[in-house]
């Protein structure tokens, strides 16, 4: 009886242990219940607090910047070569340096060609004293109209014989056609030159001409913009990212299209007084082209699926639905809207990654204006 009612305390005291330490969970479990519920209570009220920033696009003149790699050539570029054959005797210039029209720059040897033009002279002067004698003697009838006419036929040829050795002479003198930069040569002094042997270049860079390609639209889109005789203004970004200090006109476009690229190719002129510039260089010429009543959005308004654009429209109810928007331009934080979109329509400016297709939105909405003032871009 004794071991039995020990062991009958010893469980009611072990059930009673059991029972308060069941209640201590019970009202913990319910403690955390109601923590969670009022943290995910609050956290519903805060995701309803949040407006988004809603705007609409807007129609304004602005310009499109665009940029086309460019080669610069000189307006004259030559190549100058031997007129006659013989040893180049004298270089009067250096490479690099500016020559002014008309100087003396090579002389080949000419010994031979000087005394070809010593014998002509001699003969012409020969055949003029026979005719002068002969007219005296046809003056006073000793010989006929005739043979007087074959002793002048015989000075003429002398004197054309004179001529061309004298044209032979100016020959062996190189001397600048125009004003501009020698280039490096390719002959040294004593070389046997040959008849039309390259003994350097020469270019003419007070003007120079720039060469771009433009694709068919781009070119229509200019020449749409241009009023009458009025030529495209272009400025030139040089290999060093400067921006040129003259600015280009475009005063001639090739005639024909190429069929494999849809190019056609511009030429912008430009002066060079400093002769900064020089043949063979590239760079980019930079285009602003006129863009009016463009419809404009913010980039950071747009979303990509697929290579496709697409933005969140606000519907009446603010409900968010998906649009398609066609890009007809890229400008520095704008695009300006080919098609899916109407001036009137509200779309989702900031937190697009927060939303979805269909979600309904509290939002506040920015004047259009205000949302350009803040971007890089400001339209005109």
């Amino acid at each position: 009886m004794c071991v039995w009612k020990g062991t009958s305390n010893h469980s009611k005291k072990k059930s009673l242990k059991n029972l308060i330490n069941m209640k201590r969970i019970l009202v913990v479990m319910s403690l955390a219940a109601l923590l969670c519920n009022l943290s995910c209570s609050k956290k519903e009220e805060k995701e309803e607090q949040i407006k988004f920033q809603v705007t609409t696009p807007i129609l304004k003149d602005t310009s499109l910047t665009r940029e086309y790699v460019c080669q610069i050539r000189a307006i004259q570029h030559i190549e100058l070569r031997a007129l006659e054959s013989g040893y180049l005797e004298k270089i009067f210039v250096d490479e690099g340096k500016f020559v002014n029209k008309g100087h003396l720059m090579f002389q080949i040897l000419p010994i031979q060609y000087k005394a070809e033009y010593e014998k002509a002279k001699a003969e012409a002067n020969y055949v003029e004293i026979e005719y002068e004698n002969a007219k005296m003697l046809a003056d006073s009838n000793v010989i006929s109209v005739v043979q007087l006419a074959l002793v002048k036929a015989k000075l003429t040829k002398a004197k054309a014989e004179l001529e061309l050795a004298r044209v032979h002479m100016s020959f062996t003198e190189i001397r600048a056609p125009f004003s501009g930069l020698m280039d490096r040569f390719q002959v040294r002094l004593g070389s046997l030159l040959d008849d039309g042997d390259l003994l350097t270049t020469l270019s003419d860079i007070s003007h120079l001409w720039v060469y771009f390609n433009v694709p068919e639209a781009e070119y229509l889109n200019y020449k749409k913009s241009l009023k009458g005789d009025s030529a495209m203004k272009v400025k030139l970004r040089m290999a060093n990212h400067e921006i040129y200090d003259h600015i280009g006109e475009v005063k001639t476009i090739e005639a024909d299209f190429n069929n494999q690229t849809g190019n056609i190719a511009f030429r912008a002129t430009f002066i060079n007084p400093n002769g900064l510039l020089r043949h063979g260089e590239t760079g980019n010429i930079i285009v602003d082209a006129p863009l009016r009543n463009a419809l404009l959005i913010p980039q950071k308004a747009t979303f990509e699926v697929l290579d496709q654009k697409y933005v969140y429209v606000v519907d009446e109810h603010n409900s968010l639905k998906t649009r398609h928007i066609v890009i007809d331009a890229e400008l520095p934080d704008l695009y300006a809207i080919r098609s899916g979109l109407k001036v009137t329509d509200k779309i989702l400016l900031e937190g697009l990654r927060l939303v979805s297709e269909n979600d309904t939105i509290q939002y506040s909405f920015e004047k259009p204006e205000e949302v350009l003032s803040h971007l890089k871009l400001h339209a005109e």
